[in-house]
This record gives C-alpha cells, sequence and structure tokens, in this order.
C-alpha cells in the first residue's frame, strides 16, 4: 500500500488488505475481552540511520544475525514485533494481525495504565530521532489510523501517543522531528 491507495482491513483476520505481510512469531493475545484503544508510534532503522534494508523484518521475526553489523549483536536476541511499519515511500509491512498483542512497548504505562501491549497497536514508521519523516509516512499512518478507528471503536481522536510517551527515559521514539501537528491535520481532513 502507498499513500495514493486506502487502508482497509479484514474485520475478521485483523490483516491489512493488499500489503506485504511478514508475520511475526512475536505476539500472543490479548487479555480477554481487551480490545485495543492506543496508538503507539515508533521509529526505527536498522543498523540506526540506514534505511531501506531489509533488517526489520528479520529482527521482527527472530532471525537477525548478531554479526551482519556491530549494533545486531545487543539487539539479535530480543523478541520484539510491531503490527506494522510504514517506510519511508509509504509502503507498509505488516507482521502482527491488529486483533493480536505485539510485542513493542516494553515496559510502559499509558494514562495510568501499565503493559501497554496489552491494549494498544504499534506502529513503526521507518526513520529515527534525528531525521524528519517522510511526508508519505504521515499521509500513510493517517489513513491507517482511520482504517483501524473504523474497526476498533475505542480508538478515539485523543488516544495516540510515542513510544516516547509510554516509556519515558528508555524510548525516545518517535523522536522531536516527529511533526505531531501534520499528523493531527491529516487526522482531521476528511
Amino acid at each position: 500500500m502507498t499513500a495514493a491507495t486506502r487502508a482497509t482491513i479484514d474485520p475478521v483476520t485483523g490483516l491489512l488488505r493488499g500489503v506485504r505481510q511478514v508475520l511475526s512469531p512475536h505476539f500472543n493475545r490479548r487479555p480477554q475481552g481487551q480490545q485495543p484503544d492506543l496508538i503507539v508510534v515508533h521509529g526505527i532503522s536498522l543498523p540506526p540511520g540506514e534505511y531501506g534494508e531489509r533488517w526489520v523484518d528479520r529482527f521482527f521475526c527472530g532471525n537477525l544475525p548478531p554479526d551482519a553489523h556491530p549494533y545486531f549483536a545487543k539487539i539479535a536476541s530480543l523478541r520484539v514485533s510491531a503490527h506494522a511499519m510504514i517506510a519511508r515511500d509509504g509502503c507498509i509491512t505488516q507482521y502482527v494481525s491488529f486483533h493480536e498483542r505485539a510485542w513493542h512497548a516494553g515496559e510502559s504505562s499509558y494514562a495510568g495504565r501499565s503493559g501497554c501491549n496489552d491494549f494498544s497497536i504499534g506502529i513503526e514508521l521507518e526513520g529515527g530521532d534525528d531525521a524528519p519523516y517522510e511526508d508519505a509516512q504521515y499521509v500513510v499512518l493517517a489513513d491507517l489510523i482511520k482504517a483501524l478507528r473504523n474497526v476498533y471503536v475505542e480508538l478515539t481522536h485523543d488516544r495516540i501517543a510515542g513510544h516516547n510517551d509510554i516509556a519515558p527515559g528508555r524510548k525516545s521514539d518517535p523522536g522531536l522531528l516527529f511533526d505531531w501537528s501534520h499528523l493531527q491535520r491529516l487526522l482531521a481532513h476528511r
């Protein structure tokens, strides 16, 4: 899916239609009766500051080679995932069904509730703290959020946070260069 197409989610499977699927084994069920009511925006690049490689796929699937880059030796044993990632060109890859609990938040809390993986959807943007995100990423992110709100009614307009908001001091993404106002304008546009 690119910025020119509209995101649609299969309400039975929780999978996006028409996007690249690289399904991760790093997920489990949400607590009984728990529906997602928070979207967490992340930023990722592997190795840090490099884009366009398939290392994120391998990281989220648990087969990142620790000897392929010095940074990978630190993270290769981690078992993490996200529901989806939006590349710099606006293309989406989905890793975990939105119905399931992806392992993206780690130790976290939001509005007095801990364990954000239980009740959130994690969306990665290919990027980092020190570079602006691409307009195509904002457009696709807004479109994806609108599609998620059509399936998960608990995802209201004020239920979007950065990883830094739910894990302050531990995480800094999506970074100070993420333009929250731009995202809000795109979400308000019908």
